[in-house]
């Protein structure tokens, strides 16, 4: 079958359809269309970390200034008086006071973390009946306020004749936080199952499934617990205000209410004593966080995840 050369003639007077201008524009790569969201992004966590951290750069700044421009408007230490530092560390014991709340600090942090392990690896690897009802009654224990156990647990120490020394301060961690067994259990929740199986076909007993499989895959999120406690610890002034009278044995936020009422409301008014103490007390937590600031983000990052 043959074509006309009219045939021919005209298809070849048509015009080629012009290429659709959309269909023929790249498109846009994931990294560009995240790109304005992640500047906006960075630039809210920038104006929060500055926000989050003008009251301690006032405070480091009041801290050193002269004792009559304490108080001044600014953030330059104007006039400088890094002498203040020394002056209270002559007014208080405050090394004392440092090494007390260091020494409650870890024993809180080591006890409680252990104590919580165990627990928390009991009701994850275990099956029995009752298990959930038995759980769900641990972390009930949260609901109770510190108030309502306050006067039960003073009685509970004072019997025991343990009032004015440093032991209500940590040892009540032997028996386990609700909060951290239910943080540690969901973590081994993500480990394989397989894994204790194995070493039980091998022999390994059940404190050993716990000390040799458990125990070395799960400190990332020890590490987590051990930072959350010490810094509860460090920071915790109601206990050391209920079972301390001796200033020997001051932790550091009950020593810092003492230079507080002695130096500041009602005091002398050397604020610059009283400022001073709390820049000391609050740099040990900042160097703790930043040198496991890796550990202790990966335990946060992959606590909860269940495989």
């Amino acid at each position: 079958m043959t074509v006309s050369a009219d045939s021919r003639a005209a298809s070849a007077s048509v015009p080629a359809p012009m290429p659709n201008e959309r269909a023929t524009r790249p498109r846009p790569t994931e990294p560009e269309r995240r790109g304005p969201w992640r500047v906006a992004f960075v630039a809210a966590l920038v104006i929060a970390a500055v926000i989050f951290l003008l009251p301690f750069v006032w405070l480091v700044s009041a801290s050193l200034r002269e004792p009559g421009f304490v108080f001044a408007r600014g953030f330059l230490p104007t006039p400088f008086s890094p002498g203040n530092y020394q002056e209270a560390f002559d007014a208080v014991p405050l090394p004392l006071w440092l090494f007390n709340s260091t020494v409650v600090g870890v024993a809180a942090a080591v006890t409680v973390t252990l104590s919580s392990a165990w627990v928390a690896f009991g009701f994850a690897y275990f099956r029995f009946p009752g298990r959930n009802l038995l759980f769900g009654l641990v972390l009930a224990t949260m609901m109770l306020p510190f108030a309502v156990t306050m006067i039960p647990t003073y009685l509970i120490w004072s019997e025991l004749r343990l009032t004015d020394t440093q032991v209500p301060l940590w040892a009540g961690n032997l028996f386990g936080s609700a909060f951290y067994i239910f943080l540690l259990r969901q973590f081994l929740l993500s480990l394989p199952r397989e894994l204790f199986d194995a070493a039980r076909v091998d022999g390994v007993s059940y404190p050993g499934l716990f000390w040799r499989v458990a125990f070395p895959l799960i400190r990332p999120a020890l590490l987590v617990v051990l930072v959350f406690e010490f810094k509860a610890s460090w920071t915790d002034l109601m206990k050391p205000l209920i079972y301390l009278r001796d200033e020997n044995l001051f932790t550091l936020p009950r020593g810092l209410k003492v230079v507080l009422d002695r130096f500041g409301y009602g005091g002398e008014q050397d604020w610059h004593i009283v400022l001073a103490g709390s820049v000391i007390a609050t740099l040990p937590m900042i160097i703790i966080f930043f040198l496991a600031q890796r550990h202790f983000v990966e335990g946060i990052a992959t606590t909860g995840r269940k495989g």
